[in-house]
């Protein structure tokens, strides 16, 4: 008996998170914020290769959707910082998940221990 939908479409909570989680950096970004408030630049720095501009859309879609909060400091020079909402680290065990499949199955060679504890 089959208990998941025939069609994988806006009702299907699986691929709902899956558009989210699923577009390139978001998982590392989400990552990333799992460690506390993070400048643009410091997200910039450890996704080599994610443009400025992609950057800014994917954390103006995280935030649209509610899993990133902006916060700006009227300081010289401005400071922008952007922290996960709870519901931004109630994405944290996937991401998780990702991490412990990545260490037992994609890079076991490498010791990723300090990834491990700052994931969960």
């Amino acid at each position: 008996m089959r208990t998941m939908k025939d069609v994988h479409d806006e009702t299907c909570a699986v691929a709902c998170c899956a558009e989210i989680i699923g577009a390139k950096w978001t998982a590392l970004l989400i990552h990333d914020l799992s460690e506390g408030p993070r400048r643009f630049s410091e997200l910039e720095h450890s996704c080599p290769g994610i443009s400025p501009r992609t950057l800014s859309e994917r954390l103006r879609l995280l935030e649209q959707e509610g899993l990133v909060i902006r916060r700006s400091y009227s300081e010289t020079p401005p400071r922008v910082e952007y922290e996960l909402t709870d519901k931004g680290a109630s994405l944290l065990p996937i991401i998780k998940a990702m991490s412990d499949f990545g260490h037992s199955w994609l890079v076991p060679e490498h010791d990723h221990s300090h990834d491990l504890a700052s994931a969960g």
